[in-house]
This record gives C-alpha cells, sequence and structure tokens, in this order.
C-alpha cells in the first residue's frame, strides 16, 4: 500500500509540473487499481485528498470503473456489480462520470462484465493482458479492437488489447521514442486498418512508478515530427476518438471470454470454498435487511464485507516467490494477508445475517423456529435444526398444527422439511414431543439410496457412483467410460494417462430414513490423509446430494485433484450458468478464450431433447469438459500449448485442488477441505430451472430461533412468470428504496410484472448500479434472455 501511496502522490506531483506543456503533451494518469484510490481517499490528510479531488475534476486522473485487477470467473453474480460499484460510488463524490475500466495481467473475463459494466454505465474496456502468460489472448486479439456484445444481445462495450498489454514499458526498456517506429512498421506489415494506436505505458516493470520522462518525450516528439502525433490521454478520451472515427468497422463479437488464471485458486481450494459461501451469505443478508427493516440497512458494513469477497477474488494472490520459496517468512505473512480477506468477509457476512435476523425483534419465542426464504419464488426444502436449537423434542409442526417429515439424525441434529416457503416471506414451525410420525420413504441400504422419485448406487470398490435414476427411470449415470460420478483422480505432474484412484471404499448407512437417508464412504486416496464421501437423499426433494471432505496431505511436487461425472445423455449438451449468463463451450466462446478449463458459478446442465442432469456445485468453481485438460503447468507463452477446439462432451471434471502455478499461488495446501455437489435428473432442458436450482443450492433456506409475531408468510415480492427471477433484493445506500434485480433466465425474452404482497411501493424506476432513477415502469417489463435489470422501488 505504501508504494501505491507513493505513486499517487508522485503522478499528482508530475501532474503540477506540465501544467504549461501542450495539452497532448500534459501528464495523465490513469487510476486502475481502484482500492488503492478508495483507501486513499478515506486515510490520507484532507489537504492530499482535495488534492486529488481536484486533479480527478480536470480530467487529469481518470477513475477506472473496475476495483482493481480481478478474477472475474469467480465472482457471483451480485460480487460482479459490486466490482463496478466502487467506481461509480468514487465518481459521484468527485463529480465527474466514470466511462470506462481498465484490466492488467489478467487474461480473460467473464461474460456477465459486459452487463456488469452496462449497468455501470462503462462503454469502454482496455485490456492489459500479460502478453507472456496469456493463453491464446495476445494472439487473438492484440490491436484488433472489437465491441463485446452482452449476453442479452443488446449492450456492447468497446475493448482494445494494445501491443504488449500493459508491458510496452517493460520490454523496451522505457524507451518510447524508440519503441514506436518499429511498432508502426510492424503493424503496417500486418494491414492494421486504423490510424489510431494504442499504447499503455508504465516503467520499472510491475507496480512501476510514473514516467517522469513521458511529457518531455511527447513534447520533444511532436515538436520534431509532423506525424505521427503523440498525444497522452485518458482511457476515455483515446476510445472516445477512435469510436467517433471507426464506430462502423469495428467488428461485434459475442460470447464468453473465458478467462485462463482463475485455476490458481484451486492452490487454496479451503478458502475459495469460504469466499464463495460468504458471498452467497451476502446477498441473504441484504435480502432479509429488505424483508425485516431496510431504513437500518447497515450499508458501510455490507460494503467491508463485500470489499474482503472481492479482495479475496483479485488477481493478486501472494508473493512473486511463493513456490521455490515457499517457508520463507515473507512468504507466510503474504499469504495471510492474502488470506484474511476469505477469513474477514467469511466472518462479517455472518455477523451481518445474525444481526439482520435479530431486526425481526419482538422477544424470543421458545420452541419454535421462524425459516426464512430469500429467493423470489416459493421453496420447498430440507432445514437442519442444531442440537440447541431442536432440544424441545423430535416431531416439528408448521401452520396450522400440521406435523412436517422430521426425523433425528445420527450428528444429533434435527431435520425437517419446510414446505412451499413463500417467496421472500417466512414461516414457523413448532418443535414438540408428540408422538412422531413416520413421515417419508427415503431409504437406505447396503450401497443404495433412493427416493420415490430420485435413487443413486454406490461402487463399493472405488466409493463412487455407478446409477443416478431420477423419475423417469432412465440411466443417467454413464459407466461405458468406467468413470460413473463422484470418481475420485489424482494427478502428479502431467502424468493424466497414470492419474490414480481412490482405494478399496467402506460403505455405511448414515441416515436410515424415513425423510433423509445416506450413505457414508471412506477410502483412502492417493495424496489423502483420508477421503470421505456421504451421498444423501430427501424424500421431498428430486436430487442427490453429496458431500466430499478430502483431507490434504501437503504435497510440493506439482499436483491435481479432480472429481469425474460421465454423464448418461446420448447427444446431450452441455452448458453451463456463469455469472448474468449461460454458455456452451466452444459453441459460445470467443476467439482466443481458455478451453482447458472454465470457472462456472452454480451450476452445469448435461440435456438432450428428452431428458437431461443440472449439476450443481458449492464449493468448486473449476471444471474441465471431456478430459482432464488441466495439464498445463508453469508458463506457457507458445498459444500452441493451448487447447485451440473442444470436442462435445457429456463428461466434466471437478478440478477441485492443485498447485500448477510458478509463482504467486500456494504451493501446498494441507488439512480437510469439504466440496459439495447436488445431482438433479430432469426431463427436457429449462433453463430457468437450471438457474433455480443452482440459486437454491446455494442459498439454502435460513432458520433461526422465533422472535415476535410469527411471520404471515406475504411475499415482499415475486415474479408474474417462471421464466424472469428476482436474482437479488437488498435495500438502497439511501435507504429510501429497494433495489431488486431481475433475470432473464428462461433463456427467450419475456414481460414480467412484480407483483407485490406488502408495504407495495409507491414508484418503480428502471435504476443502474448508482442506484439512480432511470425511467419508471409502467406495465410489465421486458426482461431479454438473460438480460439484466436493476429497479428502484421507491
Amino acid at each position: 500500500m505504501r508504494r501505491q501511496y507513493n505513486n499517487i502522490e508522485k503522478a499528482l506531483e508530475l501532474i503540477a509540473k506540465t501544467a504549461a506543456y501542450p495539452p497532448e503533451a500534459r501528464f495523465k494518469w490513469n487510476a486502475e487499481v481502484l482500492w488503492a484510490m478508495d483507501s486513499y481517499l478515506r486515510k490520507a490528510s484532507p489537504e492530499k485528498q482535495q488534492r486529488l479531488i481536484d486533479a480527478i475534476r480536470a480530467g487529469q486522473v481518470e477513475l477506472d470503473g473496475m476495483y482493481g485487477n480481478e478474477l472475474t470467473g469467480l465472482c457471483r453474480p451480485e460480487e460482479l456489480l459490486r466490482l463496478m460499484q466502487w467506481g461509480i460510488t468514487l465518481g459521484r463524490r468527485c463529480g465527474v462520470k466514470v466511462e470506462s475500466a481498465m484490466i492488467s495481467d489478467v487474461p480473460g473475463l467473464t461474460w456477465g462484465m459486459v452487463d456488469a459494466c452496462a449497468q455501470a454505465g462503462i462503454k469502454y474496456f482496455s485490456l492489459g493482458i500479460n502478453f507472456i502468460d496469456g493463453g491464446r489472448t495476445t494472439s487473438a486479439w492484440e490491436d484488433n479492437p472489437f465491441y463485446w456484445l452482452a449476453p442479452d444481445g443488446r449492450q456492447k462495450i468497446l475493448c482494445w488489447l494494445p501491443t504488449k498489454g500493459y508491458q510496452m514499458g517493460h520490454v523496451h526498456r522505457n524507451d518510447l521514442e524508440k519503441a514506436m517506429p518499429e511498432h508502426l512498421r510492424e503493424l503496417e506489415k500486418k494491414g492494421y486498418p486504423y490510424d489510431i494506436v494504442y499504447y499503455r505505458w508504465n516503467v520499472g516493470g510491475d507496480n512501476g512508478p510514473p514516467d517522469e520522462a513521458i511529457s518531455d518525450v511527447v513534447k520533444n516528439w511532436n515538436a520534431k515530427h509532423a506525424y505521427p502525433k503523440m498525444v497522452i490521454a485518458t482511457t476515455t478520451e483515446l476510445f472516445r476518438a477512435f469510436e467517433k472515427r471507426y464506430a462502423k468497422k469495428i467488428p461485434v463479437v459475442s460470447g464468453d471470454f473465458t478467462p485462463y488464471w482463475e485455476n490458481g485458486a484451486a492452490s487454496s481450494a479451503r478458502e475459495t470454498a469460504i469466499n464463495r459461501t460468504a458471498a452467497e451469505r451476502l446477498v441473504q443478508a441484504e435480502a432479509l435487511s429488505a424483508m425485516f427493516n431496510p431504513r437500518r440497512y447497515p450499508a458501510e458494513r455490507f460494503t467491508e464485507a463485500w470489499r474482503n469477497v472481492i479482495l479475496y477474488d483479485e488477481h493478486t494472490w501472494g508473493a512473486y516467490n511463493s513456490i521455490y520459496e515457499p517457508d520463507k517468512p515473507f512468504v507466510k505473512d503474504q499469504w495471510k494477508i492474502k488470506q484474511a480477506f476469505a477469513l474477514d468477509g467469511d466472518s462479517e457476512s455472518q455477523r451481518l445475517l445474525a444481526d439482520v435476523l435479530a431486526e425481526h425483534g419482538g422477544g424470543a419465542r421458545t420452541g419454535s423456529v421462524d425459516v426464512w426464504n430469500t429467493s423470489g419464488w416459493p421453496r420447498t426444502d430440507l432445514v437442519v435444526l442444531s442440537k440447541a436449537l431442536s432440544a424441545g423434542g423430535d416431531v416439528v409442526t408448521g401452520p396450522g398444527g400440521r406435523a412436517v417429515p422430521s426425523q433425528r439424525l445420527s450428528t444429533g441434529e434435527l431435520a425437517f422439511l419446510a414446505q412451499k416457503v413463500p417467496a421472500l416471506a417466512g414461516r414457523r414451525y413448532t418443535i414438540g414431543t408428540t408422538t412422531a410420525m413416520s413421515l417419508g420413504k427415503a431409504k437406505a441400504e447396503a450401497n443404495r439410496v433412493s427416493t420415490p422419485t430420485v435413487s443413486a448406487q454406490v461402487d463399493p470398490a472405488s466409493g463412487a457412483l455407478v446409477s443416478l435414476r431420477g423419475a423417469a427411470a432412465a440411466e443417467l449415470c454413464d459407466m461405458k467410460s468406467g468413470m460413473g460420478m463422484n470418481r475420485y483422480y489424482y494427478v502428479l505432474g502431467t502424468r493424466v494417462k497414470d492419474a490414480q484412484q481412490a482405494g478399496p471404499a467402506t460403505v455405511a448407512v448414515k441416515e436410515s430414513g424415513p425423510l433423509v437417508a445416506s450413505l457414508q464412504i471412506e477410502s483412502d486416496a492417493p495424496g489423502c490423509v483420508k477421503l470421505s464421501r456421504e451421498i444423501r437423499v430427501v424424500d421431498g426433494l428430486d436430487r442427490v446430494d453429496i458431500t466430499n471432505v478430502i483431507d490434504k496431505k501437503a504435497v510440493r511436487e506439482k499436483e491435481g485433484v479432480h472429481l469425474g461425472f460421465a454423464f448418461n445423455v446420448p447427444d446431450g449438451v452441455m452448458r453451463m450458468g456463469i455469472p448474468w449468463a449461460v454458455m456452451r463451450p466452444e459453441i459460445d466462446q470467443i476467439n482466443g478464450s481458455c478451453k482447458n478449463w472454465f470457472t462456472v458459478g452454480r451450476w452445469v446442465d448435461v440435456s438432450n431433447r428428452e431428458l437431461g442432469v443440472t449439476w450443481a456445485t458449492l464449493d468448486a468453481p473449476m471444471v474441465l469438459v471431456g478430459a482432464i485438460t488441466a495439464d498445463r503447468i508453469g508458463s506457457l507463452p507458445n498459444p500452441n500449448d493451448w487447447l485451440a477446439k473442444l470436442e462435445p462432451s457429456q463428461t466434466l471434471y471437478s478440478m477441485v485442488m492443485n498447485n500448477h502455478w510458478f509463482t504467486n499461488y500456494k504451493a501446498d495446501q494441507d488439512g480437510p477441505t469439504t466440496f459439495r455437489y447436488s445431482l438433479r435428473p430432469h426431463k427436457q432442458y429449462d433453463q430457468a430451472a437450471a438457474e433455480r436450482f443452482g440459486m437454491e443450492c446455494s442459498q439454502l433456506l435460513v432458520a433461526a430461533a422465533a422472535q415476535g409475531a410469527a411471520p404471515d408468510g406475504r411475499p415482499l415480492v415475486e415474479m408474474d412468470t417462471p421464466k424472469v427471477i428476482v436474482a437479488s433484493i437488498k435495500p438502497s445506500e439511501d435507504r429510501n428504496a429497494l433495489i431488486v434485480r431481475l433475470f432473464g433466465a428462461g433463456g427467450r425474452p419475456a414481460k414480467a410484472t412484480l407483483r407485490w404482497g406488502r408495504n407495495p411501493p409507491k414508484k418503480v424506476w428502471i435504476s443502474n448500479l448508482a442506484e439512480q432513477k432511470v425511467a419508471a415502469v409502467t406495465g410489465a417489463i421486458d426482461v431479454p434472455a438473460c438480460g439484466l435489470i436493476s429497479l428502484r422501488a421507491e
């Protein structure tokens, strides 16, 4: 942070020194690392803060639209929006409009970034990709500006990857006067079609200081040469001039720009899982705040919690020497700083959830619990209560005194089925000691679990699933390849053909039913102290839940841990849910995208015209398609070292752990880490159902000790069509309105109307990330397929 402060202050000094220069030669600074700017504006002296604000208002410092250089594939949907919100907030504070964003180093961006940019008013995106370790991105897009079309086909942003990304000054040893003519000759040979060329210039290597000589270089060049003219510009100034001249000639591309570096997050799998859960918990806590008392929304606390979540997913992971000197105190200290973002975000999210639940108030009601649904549609799901919360007995009754299916688990916890809990509302359940009713038909016997709607069978030899059937009775588990589902694979180095599997398994009944039935599978596994797997079904739910606990050994030889899932869906199409979009591998990827691995949000679906399976992942975001293709280790500057084409497949691998990187990421990891999945057999593919399933698995029903009057069950708000979902709802930052995010999850354009169950708003407006009133809503709202609409309900 000290280096960042020095850079900010050095830039302000240079701005003052060049005030008398010709306009095109005056020093300007693109402040792309907003977390440093944000901290500076909070911690520097008032005089220094004002100097920076004055420079921003004068156009000498340009605010970036994005908070840090993010691994956007790791972001949850709401997190992606929060990532863009800081730039808008700082822009409003400084009285300037933020229209551009920059990224350095990181190759690739998740497709939903276009929607996030549109919500933030961002029109231009500068891609400063690492030209050495950028996969196939540089060969595809260097010096090739393009419009990137949003998943909904409406919004677009102008993207430009300049020569050598952000490293032009590194390569040419800070000598722009020599570098530019050489580069222009290269462009001429390539047939470059434009007469505006873009350089991103910094000196001294990564995190280098501003270039003190650049203004003199530009001034002297322009004095000596009639053509070409050099201009020091902000990103917005450059892109605006280029767009004005060439808007009709710029190509338009549509698809996911699948990123390359997110695989490093599997080197700290436990913290990655914690951070994913914290992000989902924050969304739920904000929804509850909207339901209970939006006037008391603790905006500053949520902002700080989101900041920690975002900074864990930022690409700065650890020390430069983390791989070859992992035991040095410097390396360990750097990791503690990074790890703290995940741990602090987790603890803050838990405290916020607890405090928001306490807002319901009215005094405790012993022997009862309130169950809250933070989703925008009615939910039926399993609720598991602690021993303390369920001490009153084993029988659970719901509204009207009717018994609901319940079961005391082997852990001492009490499970019950909360049925049809209304959207964004709650229901009260009472714990008692009357005669328990045997409600449910879930069974666990030998190596099989089943309910009337779903069943799964375990292979005692490997512990993998060898059968999965839904209500249609079709076998959905592919055993022709010998894989099945949830099979453990351990790869040392690049020896994929020699992948090792888990040893003989011990299978035992853990929960025998009648509501919950599960099998516990224990086995030895290479790279592990122990591998534990639980396969669970719940009567009343059409899914199979999997919980894997990998107790890892610390291994510094390059390694990868994978869990394979082979689906028996002939001619099935694979689709992946990513933030604010759905993509098909190969089909919905733009040129230069990563195909060796994918970062999914909540779910993957494999379906043909008759049946399919939706696979939800809660903790591990990385997926490989068709084969173990995560065998690229170390620095790979040759684009031909990366997959150029991906064949269709109905098989995926969840890449849960690795240490493949040569810098920054962790050299090893040890101890127990949990990886949870859910499998939902279904008939025809329903994109909205897949989206809801992914959200339900990641955002469980919230149970808490009952307080005050029982919930009345009236939804805060719900949609009149299942094709449009309420993706999130929160109080506005000014506490005068609710912000509702709608997502066109159905795969087709839809008209949607909000139905308010209580406290209907006086007025609803189309809004943006600044939470402003953009256009009044009258009647149904047109929501495009995969379209994101933000509303402000006064």
